[in-house]
């Protein structure tokens, strides 16, 4: 087991994009692929924008300056979308004091 662990290398190696999915793949071989509409910002660019990707955090992070956004392999990996903006972000409602 511990020489598996070994060879585990989560570093970004190349993303490509179909019209309504992300790859990206890793440099020990595995590729990653998850639906754009989880990403709205990358969903809603251009090809040329989705193209202009930069390595971020040594390697372990994606970043699209046109769109600011920014992904890692560790949440790729763990299946995280991307937060969407909920009621719990409202302002929360004022209430009247009896007294």
């Amino acid at each position: 087991m511990g020489t598996l662990a070994l060879a585990a290398d989560e570093r970004v190696a190349d993303v490509a994009f179909t019209d309504d999915m992300l790859t990206v793949s890793l440099m020990d071989g595995r590729v990653i692929s998850v639906p754009l509409a989880w990403y709205p910002r990358l969903l809603n660019a251009t090809k040329a924008q989705r193209l202009n990707w930069r390595l971020a955090g040594g390697g372990y992070g994606i970043h699209w300056p046109d769109v600011d956004e920014d992904l890692s392999t560790e949440g790729l990996l763990r299946g995280a979308p991307a937060p969407r903006a909920s009621a719990s972000k409202r302002p929360p409602k004022r209430t009247r004091r009896g007294g």
